[in-house]
């Protein structure tokens, strides 16, 4: 039995980094995992893997479309899937092996394997009990599911099987328009599969702002994507190759049957914490089944926290890292600090789709007055340079009296970049003119920003 100040239970980006900030601040720390690697959903089976795919995918769609317009000849690539997988692996590798690195240097134990909370302040792992005066639950989420829906991760997939199937198939069915939905939808898109994606709302990305929406939609049409709308999926009946899929119109009609070699389920997902014996401690939970916490992300159990996608708010990594490291400030008796209203949302597609603060159409509900400034992509020319200017745009919205940014949003090329920008803005609270009148370098995609910053006041210069 070791004795703890602080036991973190789950190594993914909201674990691993409140443990580093943990030791940083003078804290003896030990962090759980029962995986093999570090890094947990994230690194080892969702956000990096998921990148290293679509940026293959992209390299392969630019040899197909583009490069003979820039002069550079001869056959396109074939694809090696194979060798595709064993490139995404390695990059996992990287990461997880870098983040073992980081436990070490900070001298943060690993307690190997998974955990339960026998009581507060004790963890046990395997057959031995350590002790901790804080206890950090950092256990994630896993992909939810539908019912007659039944998941076997080689013809009906989760994103983790999608990221690792034996072969590229001819037909896929995409069940849910969000983030992992489009992202790996157009990953095999681009490999030549004939992509089907079966949304129950009427827009792709629920919850974005309606522009983003829209523009996103018919630029992944371009792309070769198939779009089923208001469609309630009613289950899905699958032998060992194929697939079909039935649904109904939810406004009314007769059911129909689409074929696939694979179905991705990608309708989102649902907190995680199995085997903690959460509900022996009395700890409470949501309605929807997430841990309770108070503005300082402590349970009602005194000594348990809980961060990232297993208590409320966005399941995005960058939100938990974000928990895990005010979390240990909070612990060792600093204030924790997080901006719930300035966490950025991207969609790693081609091109990328960011977001953040609040949408026009919300701010509109509330009574707010507000003015939106935009900017196309079309007539930036660092854009038209690498054939990404069409279909995109940037959006501020701010508020009519103080300009100050209350949204954004940005579809275009490196828009997951592009919107920190945006971030840091509303973090200081500045306004559309502050970033409007901040030279930015040309030829640059940023340009957009700074030309949507403008629109909102005397007029963009470039359109």
């Amino acid at each position: 039995m070791a004795s703890y100040d602080v036991i973190i239970i789950g190594a993914g980006p909201g674990g691993y980094v409140s443990a580093i900030r943990c030791a940083q601040l003078g804290l003896k720390t030990a962090i759980v995992e029962g995986r093999e690697t570090l890094g947990g959903t994230c690194l080892n089976i969702g956000c990096i893997p998921s990148k290293a795919l679509l940026h293959a995918t992209h390299m392969l769609h630019e040899a197909e479309h583009n490069f003979a317009g820039m002069g550079l000849k001869g056959k396109s690539p074939s694809v090696d899937w194979n060798q595709m997988k064993s490139y995404k692996e390695d990059v996992v590798g990287q990461n997880t092996g870098g983040v073992e690195f980081l436990m070490k240097k900070n001298k943060i134990d690993w307690l190997k394997g998974w955990a339960s909370i026998p009581a507060a302040g004790q963890v046990k792992v395997g057959d031995e009990t350590h002790t901790a005066k804080n206890i950090v639950v950092a256990t994630g989420s896993v992909p939810s599911s539908l019912p007659g829906v039944e998941v076997d991760e080689k013809v009906v997939v989760t994103s983790t099987g999608a990221l690792d199937l034996p072969k590229i198939p001819k037909k896929m069915v995409v069940i849910g328009a969000g983030v992992i939905g489009l992202e790996l939808g157009s990953v095999y898109a681009r490999l030549g599969s004939e992509v089907t994606v079966v949304e129950y709302m009427d827009a792709v990305c629920p919850g974005m702002d309606k522009d983003v929406q829209r523009g996103f939609k018919r630029i992944l049409e371009k792309q070769g994507l198939n779009f089923i709308m208001g469609a309630a999926v009613q289950g899905v009946e699958a032998s060992k190759t194929k697939a079909k899929v039935k649904y109904q119109p939810k406004k009314g009609g007769d059911e129909e049957v689409i074929d696939a070699d694979v179905v991705l389920v990608a309708t989102g997902r649902k907190p995680y914490a199995d085997g903690l014996g959460l509900d022996a401690l009395g700890v409470k939970l949501t309605e929807r089944g997430q841990i309770a916490t108070d503005a300082q992300w402590r349970t009602n159990v005194p000594g348990i926290f809980a961060i990232g996608d297993v208590i409320e708010g966005p399941m995005l990594a960058h939100k938990a890292e974000d928990e895990g490291m005010a979390v240990a400030d909070v612990i060792a008796g600093k204030h924790g600090h997080v901006n719930y209203g300035v966490i950025p949302g991207v969609v790693y597609t081609t091109p990328e789709v960011a977001t953040v603060g609040a949408t026009e159409d919300a701010l509109k509900a509330e009574g707010r007055a507000i003015k939106v400034g935009k900017f196309n992509f079309m007539a930036n020319a660092r854009a038209k340079a690498v054939h990404q200017a069409e279909g995109g745009f940037v959006k501020l919205i701010v508020d009519k009296e103080t300009d100050r940014i209350l949204g954004a949003a940005i579809i275009g090329p490196g828009a997951g970049d592009l919107i920190h920008e945006l971030c840091v803005a509303m973090e200081f609270g500045a306004s559309a003119e502050d970033v409007a009148l901040t030279c930015h370098a040309h030829p640059t995609y940023s340009e957009a920003v700074r030309e949507a910053a403008l629109a909102c006041g005397g007029g963009a210069i470039h359109s």
